[in-house]
């Protein structure tokens, strides 16, 4: 299901936020806006998340070592997991104690509301440019055209998960901050502006929440999607396997498994297991197109009531 890892909506997405993030600084400094320092902030924290991924990407390269021997693709996973905090804390929880000290700021002002708004507008063409790249790399690995909720869910390129969500969240955001301000503007009251800000916070929260979720599991250690555990499966099915007893699978990497299978054998096919087991292996690696299978199994005879203890 997954090919590849999600560099060019990395990349994109690092553009975007380093063009965004200057415009809405300059936005926040004409005008005072709540909303604008709230997304400057947002659009500052992606641009250091994008670099923390790509510091991930080449640590999760490196390969195996004597110390890593399965090498490090997991690195992706824990810089992912500083991204989501970085998230909650550099943009969540900052954004929503500047909304809520402008909202109880007796003199706060939003000067020159349509340059802001300019520069909002300038921002969603650019988020959504980008959210555009993530959407298409996800179309290229959802091969088995899942919903975009439960894709986001079973994949295990932590980075792609990232970058959809940080940049749909800038979206919303940016629709956010203009509603806030058009209605500032019109009104008088700034507000609307402090509650848009608090709204945009109160979002990246959430997000980082989901976020940390995901990548939590992932540290941990998740198994193989359903899809792929039925191909594994497909492989034993064969007139020389008299049972599978077990097969246990974990992700190493987005792109790397390891599989560890216990099987019986039929009796006339002992004297050759290993012959099976490397057609097995053979079977496995061909089926996971675009993976990397580290397999191990072993024989055993199947005792229908032997109960593991421990």
């Amino acid at each position: 299901m997954e090919k590849k890892s999600g560099s060019t909506a990395v990349l994109a997405a690092l553009a975007a936020n380093l063009l965004v993030a200057v415009s809405k600084f300059v936005g926040y400094a004409l005008s005072g806006s709540a909303a604008m320092l709230n997304e400057s902030i947002h659009s500052v924290v992606d641009c250091s998340n994008q670099v923390l991924l790509i510091f991930g990407e080449k640590r999760a390269g490196r390969g195996q070592s004597e110390l890593h021997q399965f090498g490090e693709g997991r690195a992706k996973y824990f810089f992912s997991t500083i991204v989501a905090m970085m998230l909650f804390f550099g943009g969540g929880a900052l954004g929503i104690m500047e909304a809520l000290e402008k909202l109880f700021h007796p003199n706060h002002e939003v000067d020159n509301p349509w340059i802001v708004l300019i520069i909002l507008i300038f921002g969603i063409l650019i988020e959504g440019s980008s959210l555009r790249v993530a959407i298409k790399e996800i179309r290229e690995l959802n091969t088995e055209k899942l919903p975009i909720r439960r894709f986001l869910r079973e994949s295990r390129h932590s980075e792609i998960l990232i970058i959809f969500t940080e940049d749909f969240c800038a979206v919303i955001g940016l629709v956010l901050a203009i509603i806030g301000t058009l209605l500032t503007t019109f009104t008088g009251n700034p507000m609307f502006d402090a509650l848009s800000g608090l709204l945009i916070g109160m979002m990246l929260l959430l997000a980082s929440i989901f976020l940390a979720r995901e990548f939590y599991s992932l540290l941990i250690g998740e198994s193989v999607a359903a899809s792929d555990l039925r191909l594994i499966k497909q492989a034993f099915d064969r007139q020389e396997v008299k049972k599978l007893i077990d097969v246990k699978t974990v992700h190493l990497s987005p792109v790397e498994i390891l599989v560890a299978a216990k099987i019986d054998i039929q009796d006339p096919f002992e004297a050759i297991s290993y012959q099976v087991i490397n057609r097995i292996e053979q079977d496995i690696r061909q089926s996971l197109t675009g993976k990397k299978a580290y397999i191990y199994i072993e024989t055993d005879e199947f005792d229908p009531n032997y109960h593991r203890e421990g």
